[in-house]
């Protein structure tokens, strides 16, 4: 008689064991743990963060300023690497890829310019400053009448561009140059 006491000990041993255990979808055993605090009932709540709308700073912003103020002394190899790490920070960042676009351009990387041109592109659309960065890329690679068109939509938007109306006058003299 004894037998059957001991195997209703053991069922109900194994039944406390096994109360401690889940199954998960792949069929393996595994323990319970107890549940992160991030993931518990009080700890999953948004309430008191702020909405993206409430942000100042984006990641991307300094990395952009940083970017901007190497083009302006001239390090276009390190303004693109600036620039290319804003287009990983935010990659809807039409300002970057336009940024890091340009930089390409300066160091003589076509290839790469195209691509952030194109990405550009589709955050911006064909705003007068892209018109204009693409115009001048379009000089650069001695593509003058792809640069005219360019530079004259972007007059177009804004005729009283300082920058649109030098790089026309630029192309202007790179045309006298080839005539001669």
């Amino acid at each position: 008689m004894t037998r059957p006491i001991h195997i209703a000990i053991a069922a109900c041993l194994m039944g406390v064991m096994l109360a401690g255990c889940k199954t998960v979808d792949d069929g393996i055993v595994r323990t319970n743990e107890p549940t992160p605090p991030e993931l518990t009932a009080f700890g999953d709540t948004f309430k008191g963060l702020k909405t993206v709308s409430d942000v100042e700073f984006y990641a991307s912003d300094e990395a952009v300023a940083q970017a901007t103020n190497q083009f302006r002394q001239g390090n276009y190899g390190n303004s693109g690497a600036y620039f290319y790490k804003a287009v990983l920070l935010a990659p809807n960042d039409g300002v970057a890829w336009l940024g890091l676009a340009a930089s390409c351009d300066r160091i003589r990387r076509f290839d790469l310019a195209d691509k952030a041109y194109r990405h550009a592109f589709q955050q911006l659309g064909p705003t007068p400053e892209y018109l204009n960065n693409y115009g001048y890329s379009n000089l650069l690679r001695g593509d003058l009448q792809a640069a005219r068109n360019n530079f004259l939509r972007a007059y177009e938007l804004v005729p009283n561009d300082p920058t649109v109306n030098n790089n026309l006058q630029l192309l202007s003299s790179s045309v006298h140059n080839i005539e001669r």
